[in-house]
């Protein structure tokens, strides 16, 4: 598995959420150019997995925010901390909706 999350962006809409599995695993939300501004989990908390989480995200989206991926992940804990690693290592910072409550004690990656 790639470092980066590769998968292709999707329109953030109710119907492309409800074709998510409800399932554990990672997101990334972005808005209309590709720019990463959230990146997120659906965790053993999380009502139906990554559909129930993107469900709500469609009706109360982060500002700017137009479409999302995702990867199932059981480790997704890990997988989300290593996603948040991997922005900061290229961008030099954490996505915009992110900065605000950073997970404690995030690594740093080198990334090819």
């Amino acid at each position: 598995m790639p470092i980066r999350m590769t998968k292709p962006w999707q329109p953030l809409t109710l119907d492309n959420a409800a074709k998510l599995p409800g399932q554990l695993g990672v997101y990334q939300l972005a808005d209309d150019t590709g720019e990463i501004i959230a990146i997120g989990f659906a965790g053993g908390r999380s009502l139906f997995g990554l559909r129930g989480i993107l469900k709500d995200l469609v009706n109360n989206p982060p500002a700017g925010a137009t479409q999302f991926r995702v990867e199932i992940n059981a480790q997704y804990q890990t997988r989300y901390r290593e996603l948040l690693m991997v922005h900061q290592a290229d961008h030099g910072a954490l996505p915009p909706h992110n900065q605000s409550d950073p997970p404690h004690n995030l690594g740093r990656l080198s990334p090819l």
